[in-house]
């Protein structure tokens, strides 16, 4: 190999020696140049991959936040797609009125509502009475259906006149105190109404059973009259050891009072007893 003074030739086209150091540096240039290439490649794979997630994200969620409308049928919602509240159930009511409850007074007030035993145990069952702490004793219980033997005076021809069907007595006592209490038994209402404004005279007293004679021989007692449904009831008190009743004997109007108020409840649970059978009947 021969060199001339402007050094290596330039390339073998003309026939010198290859440079090889330029050779080699071209050679490293090819390299680095294919070492970028496979990085960008597998930056850019990196991407494709990314990307296609993202999309298959986007494709299952709509819009990629989870709430978007592509749900697919088989997806179970999230809490925020649940209402806050949900509807209260409309009450339902039937077009149809229920009739209104028996009125108690309706079963007490005609005979052929009225359909109860009419007798001593029906109105005065018990042999002691006891009102606002006060007990009196049952003595002597009477029924009769001659309802003038049961009075004194003109009454017993009211009771005559209106139709009286019987009359039953209880007598009950406390303290020297006697009082009887009878109940005139009527078809009607009207009739019980009727007796009861006109009544003169008054109810026999009704002794016995521990109770001696009282209200007899011309003493003076305190009377009462009322009614309720077909019922007429009287009162007769006084003193079991004789003796006028005064306006001062607080203790006989006392008695009498308990024992008309006693006779009154009687008779509307009477009706009370009767209409709640009878609502029984209609709910069943």
């Amino acid at each position: 190999m021969s060199f001339g003074d402007g050094g290596p030739s330039e390339g073998p086209g003309n026939g010198g020696t290859p440079d090889w150091e330029a050779l080699a540096e071209a050679s490293a240039a090819r390299a680095r140049r294919k070492k970028w290439l496979l990085i960008g490649g597998g930056a850019l794979a990196t991407a494709a991959v990314a990307a296609l997630v993202a999309t298959a994200v986007v494709s299952a969620n709509g819009d990629g936040s989870g709430k978007g409308a592509g749900k697919h049928a088989s997806e179970l919602p999230t809490a925020d797609d649940l209402p806050s509240e949900l509807p209260a159930p409309e009450p339902s009511f039937s077009s149809v009125a229920p009739p209104p409850p028996p009125d108690p007074r309706d079963y007490i007030a005609d005979v052929k509502k009225d359909r109860l035993p009419v007798d001593v145990d029906a109105f005065f069952p018990d042999d002691k009475l006891t009102a606002a702490g006060r007990t009196y004793a049952r003595g002597a219980t009477h029924r009769t259906k001659q309802c003038a033997a049961a009075t004194q005076g003109a009454l017993g021809a009211i009771l005559t006149a209106n139709g009286c069907d019987q009359v039953i007595r209880a007598t009950y006592s406390r303290d020297g105190v006697a009082v009887t209490v009878g109940i005139a038994v009527f078809d009607t209402e009207d009739r019980a109404k009727r007796t009861a404004r006109l009544a003169t005279g008054g109810l026999a007293s009704l002794s016995g059973s521990g109770v001696p004679v009282f209200c007899r021989d011309g003493v003076i007692c305190r009377r009462t009259a009322n009614s309720y449904g077909r019922y007429a009831y009287f009162t007769v008190g006084g003193f079991t050891v004789g003796g006028n009743v005064t306006e001062a004997d607080k203790n006989v109007y006392t008695t009498g009072d308990d024992l008309t108020d006693y006779t009154f409840r009687r008779i509307r649970h009477r009706g009370e007893v009767q209409a709640s059978a009878a609502a029984n009947l209609t709910t069943t």
